[in-house]
């Protein structure tokens, strides 16, 4: 699919589309724009910074709709949640390939998941068949469980350490000064290939707070990256979401987590879906 394609409300296929959830397609649209025009300010590209939907308060005919325009990464909070995702997920693309040509619209090849909530040790076996991406490694037994697990599979799994760049309670993640221990200690592992780095920025009006968070993390992502510590595939840095992305973005982050800008806000949610931290 192309901008324009995106700009004029067509599918992949080139045909006008008549959406149930008209304001997808729009939301959907104005967050590329965004994205792009960050991504230009910054010296770089839209296809220099990976969006990824998260899911968590969106309804399921919201994620086969951007899936329709195109769209290949998304993200989930908790464990129980991705588990019912995928099954429906699958199972719509399925339907897809065995349409006529003459019906069927040009679908990503693979949906790519994303787990960047928490993640308890005894959900790790679950969660990496599951992924492509894990960005919310943030101890050294977390590591060790997946290490652990992705032996026994015979698998290598990718992950992200997650930093705590505000310090807030709330939030889980590591300290800044631990992050480069916890980069050498993984890269000693046979089984996980340390990506990068993921953090969240504090809840709140006060953009000086937060570029301070960013920044915070992304001296630390290029210190690391720059020592070799980091191994010969740590390049992802994945910060920002609905409210903060673009500061993101200017800041170095090359995957942005993005859930209400597109789907909506909660009113449009699954009901009972709580989740697990402030991740939009």
């Amino acid at each position: 699919m192309t901008e324009s394609d995106l700009k004029s409300g067509k599918d992949s296929a080139g045909r006008d589309q008549m959406l149930p959830y008209p304001g997808v397609r729009e939301r959907y649209r104005d967050v590329c724009r965004r994205v792009a025009a960050a991504a230009e300010a910054s010296g770089r590209t839209a296809k220099d910074v990976l969006v990824v939907a998260v899911t968590k308060f969106a309804q399921p005919e919201q994620i086969r709709q951007l899936i329709e325009l195109g769209h290949a990464d998304f993200g989930e909070n908790r464990v129980q949640n991705l588990v019912k995702r995928i099954a429906p997920i699958e199972e719509f693309l399925e339907r897809h390939r065995t349409l006529t040509s003459s019906k069927r619209v040009d679908l990503p090849e693979r949906i790519r998941w994303h787990m960047i909530g928490h993640l308890q040790r005894n959900k790790v076996k679950k969660v990496l068949d599951l992924v492509t991406l894990v960005h919310s490694v943030d101890t050294l037994r977390l590591a060790e469980e997946i290490q652990e697990a992705a032996m026994r599979q015979d698998r290598v799994v990718d992950v992200l350490i997650q930093i705590n760049s505000s310090l807030e309670k709330s939030k889980f993640g590591l300290a800044l000064p631990a992050a480069r221990h916890l980069a050498q200690l993984i890269g000693t592992m046979a089984n996980i290939r340390l990506r990068g780095m993921m953090t969240m920025g504090p809840l709140t009006d006060d953009e000086s707070l937060i570029r301070v968070c960013f920044e915070r993390c992304s001296d630390c992502f290029v210190e690391i990256q720059t020592s070799g510590e980091g191994g010969p595939a740590f390049n992802i840095l994945s910060m920002g979401m609905t409210n903060d992305f673009e500061l993101a973005i200017e800041y170095g982050a090359n995957i942005v987590r993005i859930g209400s800008a597109i789907f909506g806000d909660r009113t449009e949610s699954m009901p009972g879906d709580d989740g697990d931290e402030s991740e939009d």
